[in-house]
């Protein structure tokens, strides 16, 4: 069976740098290390219900809605010309009824600390409720935004409401917060005590390793 191969937050001498070490001077195997490293930040993201570590080639899928009404007001006189209204009226091409999407929001974004943040390979496969597709890169997207994972989709974009998004992309911290390289210590901490005691014979108690965890990672739990 394949294992979890995801990047941990920390690595083995980040956990070990500190008091922590003598509660694992026994756990030479590198993979047994690299195992505790990656559950500890699957914890985390399972606490927060948001990715944490770097990800690559994520796949999401998401209904278009229509635009907020709002943004509409000041497009009417916005001039376009044939070749950019594609072949469509300058009404249809700009989005002015509640009839096209002009934006959408991938789930995974920095929960903090968007300026370590980063996206890459962004790919959205439009599945138009007309029986299309088309796939969108590059400069037909503006964004993702690091802080709320907004994309805007460039004015022309023929996109119907309750067409679909089959979203590719990846992304994560480039640099790990320093609160979080701490949580996901106090988690590997918490995993080596239960299997060392799992019983609480000797009065350890991972309980509050794992109170300390949440309450640093309170502050990245998904809205």
């Amino acid at each position: 069976m394949a294992i979890d191969d995801g990047t941990p937050l920390i690595d083995w001498s980040d956990f070990t740098s500190g008091a922590f070490s003598d509660l694992v001077r026994d756990y030479d195997d590198p993979g047994a290390q690299q195992a505790m490293l990656i559950e500890a930040t699957r914890i985390a993201e399972d606490m927060t219900g948001r990715r944490l570590t770097p990800f690559v080639g994520l796949v999401e899928t998401h209904q278009a809605y229509g635009i907020d009404p709002d943004e509409t007001a000041a497009s009417g006189n916005v001039p376009l010309d044939l070749p950019a209204a594609l072949g469509r009226s300058r009404a249809m091409s700009l989005g002015t009824s509640d009839s096209l999407v002009r934006r959408m929001h991938l789930d995974q974004y920095a929960g903090r600390y968007p300026e370590m943040w980063s996206y890459s390979d962004v790919s959205i496969r439009v599945f138009r409720t007309y029986g299309d597709v088309q796939v969108l890169t590059g400069r037909a997207l503006m964004g993702p935004n690091a802080d709320s994972g907004l994309i805007w989709f460039r004015l022309g974009e023929f996109i119907p409401i309750e067409s679909e998004f089959e979203v590719t992309y990846s992304g994560g911290y480039t640099r790990t917060p320093a609160d979080l390289r701490r949580a996901v210590k106090y988690l590997c901490a918490e995993i080596a005590v239960n299997e060392l005691d799992p019983l609480r014979q000797k009065g350890q108690d991972p309980d509050q390793l794992r109170e300390a965890a949440a309450q640093i990672l309170v502050s990245y739990l998904k809205e």
